[in-house]
């Protein structure tokens, strides 16, 4: 893993002109960056982001994608469709898609399967909750989730993102401990290394609500990679100051 990955997650934020002005305002203070740079947005904002990024240093990327290829699925967006808006990225299996949607380990691992097929990159989201945590069922947890998408998309399995994110760190102001973190990337780091002979090429990124202060400290671990950014991807300045920490 040469280069690490900060890809920002604006979730169910954002607008046309806000958007605008955000893009433009990391454009500007994003030259020639030493990390891989990308923006998920909302599925209706992906035709903006393609118009304001191409060419530029940041990719973009949607926040889901369907496990169907087509047909009669009201609402749903199929990865040819992402395909058609130039999406480099499609999260999968974001903790707040598995509580809220019901999104089960096999179905992630589909969608996971689905964005590859289409050759967009599936950033796999897995992590624990307070309570899983409390009961030492974090290791068995996260294991559990990426075993699936492993089992799914077989030796394509180095074309994926891994993202740690702490179901209880997201959103809450609470964030692992490097430590914490570097010890969960560790533990999937040698499950990748049991399924893959290259398991560095799997970037593995810390998505439990890293910012601008704590995002040097959290990138200094071995195993992390970069970060999967909610929050602070929708303020310029937050955004730009962990992407250069990714440097």
């Amino acid at each position: 893993m040469s280069r690490k990955l900060i890809a920002g997650n604006w979730k169910m934020n954002g607008g046309l002109a806000a958007n605008e002005s955000l893009v433009k305002a990391m454009l500007a203070g994003l030259a020639a960056p030493a990390c891989d740079v990308a923006l998920c947005a909302p599925a209706p904002y992906l035709a903006q982001l393609q118009e304001l990024l191409q060419g530029s240093p940041i990719a973009w990327g949607a926040q889901d994608v369907s496990a169907h290829e087509q047909g009669a699925f009201t609402g749903e967006v199929s990865a040819a469709m992402l395909k058609d808006f130039a999406c480099r990225y499609a999260l999968v299996g974001h903790s707040e898609r598995r509580q809220y949607h019901g999104e089960t380990d096999e179905t992630v691992a589909t969608k996971a399967q689905r964005a590859l097929a289409a050759g967009i990159t599936p950033i796999v989201c897995v992590g624990e909750t307070l309570a899983q945590r409390e009961a030492g069922e974090t290791e068995l947890v996260v294991k559990r989730q990426l075993a699936a998408v492993i089992h799914a998309v077989g030796h394509c399995i180095t074309e994926i993102v891994v993202a740690y994110e702490p179901v209880w760190a997201i959103g809450t102001g609470k964030t692992a401990t490097p430590e914490q973190a570097q010890q969960v990337h560790a533990v999937l780091r040698a499950q990748l290394a049991a399924a893959t002979t290259n398991p560095k090429r799997v970037p593995i990124v810390y998505g439990g609500s890293m910012n601008a202060a704590n995002a040097a400290s959290l990138l200094a671990q071995p195993d992390i990679d970069g970060g999967l950014i909610g929050g602070a991807s929708l303020k310029a300045a937050d955004f730009l100051t962990i992407v250069a920490a990714a440097g």
